[in-house]
């Protein structure tokens, strides 16, 4: 599912999130801060994760006893672009809701279309024009401009700052405070599948795909 709603509503009072690590503990933030005690939160783990009952508060349910829990929206807070990708494989038989999850703090045009999966974090400002894939994920204080695309499964770290006409794969993972400069009307700037940007990296070039770039301006590493 795909929609062009700023604020997307949900039917759902329980909420579970997969991951009970520092993006699992940040993404359960953003859900009480958009519904506040409306809904309740679990987190979930695989079976030998090790991890306390309760993390800040917050139950932790094993994955066998989470898959029995009707009636709940879930989300895939990990931040690794790939292994949320292969947790979403391995859930992808049981045809569970995961809804989008914008923090009222978030501010975006009609014209932003998001999907199932995607979380967008306070702070970040999306303007017009832009498309962002299942399951992306934009953190704390993020800008991405004008005709943007945003693959499934990627990751923006907090303070990533994307210029215009940009055209960002899957599995993509880009490193806190990192810049992208815009592309051309004629030709956008790639970012290949797979591909990471460091942390405060300037790409001011297409990024083939799997390829790991760092630094200003940015180059392989």
């Amino acid at each position: 599912m795909t929609t062009s709603n700023s604020n997307p509503t949900h039917q759902f009072r329980r909420w579970l999130v997969y991951g009970a690590g520092g993006h699992g503990r940040e993404v359960a933030w953003v859900l009480r801060d958009c519904w506040n005690d409306t809904i309740s939160i679990s987190h979930v783990t695989d079976s030998g994760f090790p991890v306390e009952d309760a993390v800040n508060g917050i139950r932790v349910l094993r994955l066998p006893e989470a898959k029995l829990v009707n009636d709940c929206a879930w989300v895939i807070a990990i931040g690794d672009p790939k292994s949320r990708r292969e947790v979403h494989a391995r859930l992808r038989h049981l045809k569970l809701a995961f809804p989008p999850v914008v923090h009222p703090t978030a501010q975006m045009s009609k014209s932003v279309e998001i999907s199932n999966g995607t979380v967008i974090f306070p702070g970040s400002i999306l303007t017009v024009n832009i498309t962002l894939g299942p399951h992306v994920h934009i953190n704390i204080n993020c800008t991405v401009s004008h005709d943007v695309r945003i693959g499934s499964f990627s990751t923006l770290s907090p303070g990533v700052n994307v210029a215009g006409r940009v055209d960002i794969g899957t599995d993509v993972f880009i490193g806190t405070n990192a810049s992208i400069i815009n592309g051309a009307p004629e030709r956008f700037l790639q970012i290949g599948n797979g591909a990471t940007i460091g942390a405060g990296a300037c790409v001011t070039r297409s990024v083939p795909a799997g390829a790991r770039v760092v630094g200003v301006p940015a180059n392989p590493k």
